[in-house]
């Protein structure tokens, strides 16, 4: 069952703020992608049912092993599209935001050329 770009969205979220504290609960993912506590509610039971978080102690939201691979997998290719874009003068919260979308639509074949040029520029 494939995971929708929401998913993947939520799963990063959930990764990057787990960087930042042990704990993670529904609100601070609401607040930190700008959504309804009931939007995190569904995304959290449906991330829940494909197996990629499970609910801790206190309410706790945490990535699984499998939540993880896929959170660190999206963050690397959010990162890496968005230091090209900086590469190119592209503003660091421009490209973010841009990397954001772009990481979505493009190809496997499309990034890993993307990774593979920075590797040899020495980026």
């Amino acid at each position: 069952m494939a995971i929708l770009e929401s998913g993947e969205t939520y799963v990063e979220s959930i990764y990057i703020l787990s960087l930042e504290s042990d704990i993670v609960r529904g609100k601070d993912i609401s607040e930190y992608m700008g959504v309804t506590r009931p939007s995190v509610s569904r995304a959290i039971n449906s991330l829940k049912e494909r197996g990629l978080v499970k609910s801790g102690s206190g309410g706790s939201i945490k990535l699984t092993e499998g939540g993880l691979i896929l959170a660190k997998h999206v963050h690397e290719r959010h990162m890496l599209i968005a230091r090209h874009l900086m590469d190119i003068g592209v503003d660091e919260q421009t490209a973010v935001t841009d990397a954001g979308h772009i990481e979505r639509f493009i190809s496997d074949s499309t990034y890993d050329a993307i990774k593979r040029y920075l590797i040899k520029k020495g980026a």
